[in-house]
């Protein structure tokens, strides 16, 4: 990850995530049907936490921040608030407790979605949508972003990264 992270500039300022997050918004609510598994809900959290932490620490107000936009993302809806925000914590903990460990788990619920390419690439839109808090996904996330659409296979110019 080391070499990954001279790779990528130090953020990646994502300027036209606002245009992009309507299209990928209205896609997400198009298959919301397609949407419904436990495996991608599982991704979708695991992905959140992935970048949560992806600075090697998790910032309690950062982590906050997150978990309410994951608790009140419509394209989630269909999941109870409480589950998802449990999911995201139990996440969280295990990568503050022990990061290597922590980071495999959640690297294996990230590829749950990898034989299902619409809902990996679902994965990957709402990773980058609500991990953005700030409009922008520093170079740490960026690398995440990279190191999850690898697991995924998916190729993360698609995604603007």
């Amino acid at each position: 990850m080391a070499f990954l992270n001279r790779l990528v500039p130090h953020s990646i300022s994502l300027g036209r995530l606002p245009e992009q997050s309507v299209l990928w918004r209205e896609q997400l609510l198009t298959r919301r049907n397609d949407l419904r598994g436990g495996s991608f809900r599982d991704a979708t959290i695991a992905l959140c936490a992935l970048v949560a932490a992806a600075d090697g620490g998790i910032d309690p107000e950062h982590r906050a921040r997150l978990a309410q936009r994951i608790g009140a993302d419509p394209a989630l809806q269909q999941f109870p608030a409480d589950e998802l925000r449990n999911l995201f914590e139990d996440n969280c903990s295990r990568m503050s407790m022990d990061p290597a460990f922590g980071r495999a788990y959640v690297m294996a619920q990230i590829a749950k979605c990898t034989d299902t390419p619409i809902q990996a690439r679902a994965v990957m839109q709402l990773g980058i949508m609500i991990g953005a808090v700030n409009g922008a996904l520093a170079a740490h996330e960026v690398a995440a972003v990279l190191e999850a659409c690898q697991v995924l296979h998916l190729d993360s110019h698609e995604f603007g990264v």
